[in-house]
């Protein structure tokens, strides 16, 4: 990070804000549309994977976006003044500095939720183009 410009980590630092959001809603939101469901599951996955398999070296809910961002931030001499992404997101658009322990377990109680909603779905979908394809046999 060092070697880049300082307009260039700017520049990181604004596209880590907007796309690691958007994942975050996309991760909320992504299961409600047919369209988007098997893409949210591969989404939730790799989530999951940075989270519990990654996090074995790096610590239990590890996020490589979150790591990357802060990289950046710290290369502009702006540390985050927090260790989860949601929870500076709250600080940083509300002001509001709430326990990063009620943030942390509410991001797993709506990660949980999601993602057993896009499992169910996304097997209802697998076994009606299943039904499908066998009733066209």
């Amino acid at each position: 990070m060092e070697n880049l410009s300082h307009s260039s980590l700017l520049f990181l630092d604004y596209f880590f804000l907007v796309f690691h959001s958007l994942y975050c809603l996309f991760a909320m939101f992504g299961w409600m549309w047919r369209k988007t469901r098997f893409v949210h599951l591969i989404t939730s996955l790799l989530t999951l994977f940075s989270w519990l398999v990654i996090g074995i070296w790096y610590g239990l809910g590890y996020c490589f976006l979150t790591d990357l961002h802060w990289d950046v931030r710290m290369a502009l001499g702006n540390p985050p003044k927090s260790n989860s992404y949601i929870h500076f997101l709250i600080r940083e658009t509300t002001g509001f500095n709430l326990p990063v322990a009620l943030v942390d377990q509410a991001v797993v109680l709506v990660f949980s939720a999601c993602f057993l909603l896009t499992i169910s779905l996304n097997l209802i979908e697998y076994k009606k183009k299943r039904r499908n394809a066998l009733k066209r046999k």
